[in-house]
């Protein structure tokens, strides 16, 4: 997979120019349950960042300039800013200035997207109505969002392992594993397998 077939179509060259102001390494990797992209400082002074290989090319892209604001911000700021502090949010509202657009985005992602770009999160999966909006454009799946579950049904993750959905606590749900009786917090749109 070439890194241009990951974006969507006609926005490779807007990349091509900000990876020649902002050199730095990236790696596709295969699909991480517990994050979509991440950056680092290699020990030898150079950076990467990492980016889930992904069939949607909406999400590759709102990931990759997550990360490269990551890189931007403490290019220009320092490493002791807070990694998704105030300097983080002015170079991720920069870098996606030009990609804000009907051209890349179509409706109602775009909608989803401005909004969240307002005041964005650590991650686009903790911003619902992104998340819900991004996963329009993921493969199709047996699995359904926590949130559409009735309380008291049962649900299987990849693993194994089941639960009981309970009630809403702020914004998580409160789930009781079967076997341990232990209770977790599950994100809404955390994708389950109904039973």
């Amino acid at each position: 997979m070439d890194l241009a077939s990951c974006f969507p179509e006609h926005v490779f060259p807007k990349i091509e120019l900000l990876l020649k102001e902002h050199p730095i390494e990236i790696k596709l990797v295969g699909m991480r349950k517990s994050k979509h992209g991440d950056f680092r400082r290699l020990p030898n002074g150079k950076v990467c960042i990492s980016v889930n290989k992904t069939p949607n090319p909406y999400r590759f892209l709102i990931t990759f300039l997550h990360e490269m604001a990551h890189h931007i911000a403490f290019e220009k700021y320092g490493y002791s800013i807070a990694p998704h502090g105030k300097e983080w949010k002015k170079c991720f509202a920069h870098l996606t200035l030009p990609f804000l657009n009907s051209d890349v985005f179509p409706e109602p992602l775009l909608t989803k997207f401005k909004k969240h770009m307002l005041n964005p999160k650590a991650s686009s999966d903790t911003d619902l109505q992104l998340a819900l909006a991004l996963r329009q454009f993921d493969p199709p799946t047996h699995k359904k969002p926590i949130f559409t579950l009735m309380e008291g049904a049962h649900f299987q993750l990849d693993n194994g392992r089941s639960f009981e959905k309970g009630p809403q606590q702020r914004k998580r749900f409160q789930c009781r594993e079967l076997t341990t009786g232990k209770v977790f917090l599950f994100q809404p749109h955390a994708e389950v397998i109904e039973q």
